[in-house]
């Protein structure tokens, strides 16, 4: 983060070229380094025992609930509590919480040792639920609920091609990639040369990626964020208590239902998680590049990335307080 603060203030050109490089709204660097930040983890998956999951009502049931009916609630909740005086950053900030998570959240639950074939699914489910329900919701959340609150109204419409680009960049792209060298890697060299040799040599790229994709998005907005440092505050304070109130809520709810580890933990980074990219090119492509309710879209991800890091390290800490399934080494 600081390396992509110092770069964007050292070389203003870099901000310009990079924001420039995107295609529908989908900005290039950003998809390059989530391409290499979520291959590795994908690339471990065993797809055929994702497949069995998706037949888990309960686990299923908790998902599209969590984040397609209470995540946007609260974060809606939460706009107007914290930021009822500034509409702008309001819509961005419900904008935000709209856009559920496909992409980054393959790498929190990696780290945290969660269930990666449920996270697969739940991820794969997020993105059906986001083409079909993103518009919908939008209009439920800014225009209907509101105006039966005898709130303010934010007329919006957002590009059903733009929200389609978004899924089949940051999830379609990486997940068939990875589906095809598993199923090539296991017939010609086996599933032992694949699982000891293939993906130690790939892990460490989801690493790489990630800071990558960070140093991008501090250096893209940098000087927005060193020139407006009150609205990056304002806006963060409800990004924060969403999400830790997300990932809790729903680490509790899975916990109370009797699931393992793995799979709650698989629950709440999804449930947590929101597709910034997502978030900031339908509020770029919407109210337009320099508009405030961009700048709360971009501000959504530089709050998300410390706080699902330290929450990698809550889940971790979780699993060693609340359940009696600990690994005693940790998974490649």
């Amino acid at each position: 983060m600081a390396a992509g603060l110092m770069l964007g203030a050292a070389l203003p050109g870099v901000r310009a070229v990079l924001g420039g490089a995107e295609v529908l709204g989908v900005s290039l660097p950003i998809a390059l380094g989530l391409l290499v930040m979520m291959y590795p983890p994908l690339a471990k998956v065993r797809y055929d025992k994702a497949w069995s999951m998706a037949f888990d009502k309960k686990v299923m049931a908790v998902s599209i609930i969590a984040n397609w009916v209470v995540g946007p609630l609260v974060m809606f909740s939460l706009a107007w509590l914290f930021l009822p005086d500034a509409p702008e950053l309001r819509t961005g900030v419900v904008i935000v919480g709209l856009a559920r998570c496909i992409a980054m959240v393959v790498v929190w639950t990696d780290l945290a040792c969660s269930d990666r074939e449920l996270t697969v699914v739940l991820v794969a489910l997020n993105s059906l639920f986001q083409v079909c329900a993103f518009g919908g919701l939008g209009w439920f959340y800014l225009q209907v609920l509101p105006s039966w609150l005898g709130l303010d109204t934010t007329a919006v419409s957002f590009s059903l091609l733009q929200i389609t680009a978004s899924v089949l960049v940051f999830l379609g792209v990486p997940l068939l990639l990875a589906i095809i060298t598993r199923t090539v890697g296991e017939r010609r060299k086996g599933r032992d040369w694949y699982q000891e040799r293939f993906l130690p040599a790939v892990s460490p790229f989801a690493l790489w990626g990630l800071l990558f994709t960070i140093v991008v998005l501090f250096s893209l907005q940098g000087d927005r964020i060193i020139a407006e440092p009150a609205t990056v505050a304002r806006v963060a304070l409800p990004l924060v208590c969403y999400f830790v109130i997300m990932f809790m809520g729903t680490f509790l709810a899975g916990r109370g239902l009797g699931l393992g580890y793995e799979q709650t933990s698989a629950l709440s980074f999804t449930a947590a998680g929101n597709n910034f990219e997502l978030a900031i090119a339908v509020c770029i492509g919407t109210f337009g590049t320099q508009s405030i309710e961009a700048l709360a879209g971009t501000i959504g991800p530089l709050v998300e990335v410390p706080v699902l890091v330290a929450l990698v390290y809550v889940s971790r800490a979780l699993r060693a307080r609340l359940f009696d399934d600990t690994p005693s080494v940790p998974r490649r």
